[in-house]
């Protein structure tokens, strides 16, 4: 698997698995009837923050992640990423991929900190993984999501020093 800069070109490739993760509404805060040039707008950030695309052997799009500071001004030196893996690639050490290449990019850009604003409460798959990678929960929103099959239901913030 490579990790690669995304092009305009592969939004192509992006938006199926991101409409189809996204419409599912269990993992991300963006709206379920997101249109794909919202969405494009939205995922595909202009430098110096940064998306990339992970792409198997084959050339297959197979996840993307975004990142970027995660507040401005005097906030600015903490950084925040999403990440979006193709659930027929799941399990397969995307996600993993792409969270570690999101820290090294976070490290080089000179940014103290990483923090994620929302991961849901019951997508125990990202929190295992963030876990692993050293980030932890400063706090919870109580029922801060609307999840489709388990009703209001906690946002995590979760943060890692670099």
């Amino acid at each position: 698997m490579m990790i690669r800069e995304a092009t305009a070109e592969d939004w192509a490739a992006i938006w199926p698995f991101f409409h189809r993760v996204v419409r599912a509404g269990e993992t991300f805060t963006y709206p379920v009837d997101l249109t794909a040039d919202t969405a494009r707008d939205w995922w595909l950030l202009h430098a110096p923050n940064r998306t990339v695309v992970a792409v198997d052997d084959d050339g297959t799009v197979v996840g993307t992640a975004k990142m970027n500071n995660n507040q401005w001004g005097n906030g600015a030196h903490v950084a925040s990423a999403s990440y979006l893996v193709d659930p027929d690639h799941a399990g397969r050490g995307v996600g993993r991929a792409l969270c570690r290449h999101t820290l090294d990019w976070a490290r080089q850009q000179g940014f103290r900190a990483m923090q994620f604003n929302a991961v849901v409460a019951t997508n125990t798959p990202a929190l295992h993984l963030y876990a692993s990678l050293g980030f932890r929960i400063l706090g919870t929103v109580p029922e801060g999501f609307r999840h489709p099959v388990h009703g209001l239901v906690g946002l995590h913030i979760m943060h890692r020093p670099l």
